[in-house]
């Protein structure tokens, strides 16, 4: 199986990268209030440039000067599937088995954006209707 991480990234504002290994590379979605449990939020997610599959690993900092220069945490990582579409098709459902991350979500492309999505937890016996985005390192 394929997996994800999500990155929370203290850069000049804090938010959250989404990367699902897909086609050997990680397919990227900067969310910038993070990913939530409750299907009732719709978080922006904005896709960035793909990034090679070491950076899943990755934690640390960014220099100054650099691109996304800030500290980099692993918030949850884990295995996913797709369950239907594609990054392609504008619409990816997929099923997340990570440490927080858990259940179907869907990625849409919004009409007419050339790079902004909703990331969505889709109702299932994990989603929590109290979730509260809680960071690794404040």
């Amino acid at each position: 199986m394929p997996y994800f991480v999500v990155h929370e990234h203290h850069a000049k504002k804090l938010h959250f990268d989404l990367r699902l290994e897909k086609d050997g590379v990680l397919k990227s979605w900067a969310i910038p209030k993070g990913p939530s449990m409750n299907p009732q939020d719709k978080r922006l997610a904005i896709q960035v440039e793909d990034h090679a599959l070491e950076y899943g690993n990755f934690e640390g900092i960014i220099p100054e000067g650099e691109y996304g220069a800030g500290k980099v945490y692993i918030w949850d990582k884990g295995q996913y599937s797709t369950v239907k579409g594609s990054p392609e098709e504008g619409q990816w459902e997929i099923f997340m088995e990570g440490e927080i991350l858990k259940g179907n979500f869907v990625l849409v492309k919004l009409k007419g954006k050339s790079d902004e999505w909703l990331f969505i937890k889709k109702k299932d016996n994990f989603a929590d209707y109290n979730f509260k985005l809680k960071l690794k390192f404040p």
